[in-house]
């Protein structure tokens, strides 16, 4: 019975330090950019887009095509590096599996 309080506790210790660590991961932003720096995407830990910067030189009306492709490449490259970010800061929980539903 002792181990298993004893396990308990540890369980309970690491449930809260992953809760700090997934809060953390808010204050924590990502970039990218696409066409050379004419779309720039950021992002939190959260993968919530918070920022999106466009050069002018890039909006075209005769062209949007391009546009919208260059925002949708710097976005999926930078939703791909908060999914990296959370693996890294997360994965020390986890051992390297990947739990869905938990990040």
């Amino acid at each position: 019975m002792k181990n298993m309080n004893q396990m308990m506790k540890q369980v309970k210790k690491m449930q809260k330090e992953m809760e700090k660590a997934q809060e953390e991961l808010k204050n924590k932003t990502v970039e990218a950019s696409a066409g050379g720096g004419m779309v720039t995407v950021v992002a939190n830990g959260h993968k919530e887009i918070i920022d999106i910067k466009i050069n002018e030189e890039v909006v075209d009306p005769d062209d949007i095509e391009m546009l919208q492709d260059l925002i949708l490449a710097a976005t999926n490259d930078v939703l791909k590096q908060v999914d990296e970010l959370t693996a890294k800061d997360l994965g020390k929980f986890t051992g390297g599996l990947n739990m869905p539903g938990l990040f």
